[in-house]
């Protein structure tokens, strides 16, 4: 069994790493899960899983005539397989966005989830790849319109790819922020259920800092209890692994944006 979901958001600021991994921690109590961090260039999730000093990265694996394999870039960390991408400006020029349809599809069989942790904006073939490969996408919003709006493009141009919206998950929410009101128009447009409201916590900023996942840092923390429960109703789809790689092999690369 294994399904692809992209974690995505349609702007910077929303938490979306932080969501990523967190999910993956809950989601990692019941199934074997890998996550992918697929911004090849803004990527920031080795430092929040303690990866900076990773040897092999997405990056090595993306590059023309590499003879690393998808495995010698997965680390166990946190009950969990993780996949960094490095952060140099020259290896994600050299990088072929094209190639992550490989590694995700070797990948893929050998876990139950994937999670991509997507890049925030629709701006280049590396970006929307993600989104692309992906069976179904995780939206994560602040409880405002335009980052409604901005989430909204995501998931239209994910449709347009025939990868559907598992749900929405409210991150950095204040009590002062009516994300109820918020949370009725995002029920209306998005596909899915709101999966979660995840409050505002200046545990997730000390996680950050120590370069752990929030679940790991601060286990009991009213955003950690949040992140389990939004996983708790996303609900994973069988799938078999071969022919989840091979759709992935045979995935299109769009040519524009």
């Amino acid at each position: 069994m294994v399904e692809a979901f992209a974690v995505a958001s349609g702007k910077g600021g929303t938490g979306k790493t932080t969501s990523t991994l967190a999910l993956g921690m809950a989601l990692a109590e019941d199934h074997d899960v890998t996550v992918v961090d697929a911004d090849t260039g803004m990527a920031n999730l080795l430092f929040h899983a303690g990866l900076d000093d990773a040897a092999v990265t997405l990056h090595d694996l993306l590059v023309d005539g590499a003879d690393a394999a998808a495995t010698d870039a997965v680390y166990d960390r946190f009950g969990m397989k993780v996949v960094p991408c490095g952060t140099s400006l020259a290896a994600f020029r050299a990088a072929d966005p094209g190639r992550l349809r490989d590694v995700v599809a070797e990948l893929a069989a050998d876990t139950d989830v994937l999670l991509l942790d997507s890049p925030a904006a629709l701006g280049s073939k590396s970006a929307v790849l993600p989104v692309v490969l992906a069976d179904r996408t995780v939206i994560v919003l602040q409880p405002t319109i335009p980052a409604l709006s901005d989430g909204l493009k995501v998931q239209e141009y994910a449709r347009s790819y025939g990868t559907e919206t598992a749900g929405t998950l409210f991150n950095r929410v204040r009590d002062d922020e009516g994300i109820e009101r918020v949370a009725e128009q995002a029920d209306r447009y998005f596909g899915g259920e709101t999966l979660g409201v995840i409050p505002e916590s200046d545990a997730a900023r000390a996680a950050r800092a120590a370069g752990e996942p929030l679940l790991a840092h601060a286990p009991d923390a009213p955003a950690s209890q949040a992140f389990r429960e939004a996983a708790r109703r996303l609900d994973v789809r069988d799938g078999a692994s071969e022919d989840v790689a091979d759709r992935f092999r045979s995935a299109v690369v769009p040519d524009e944006v």
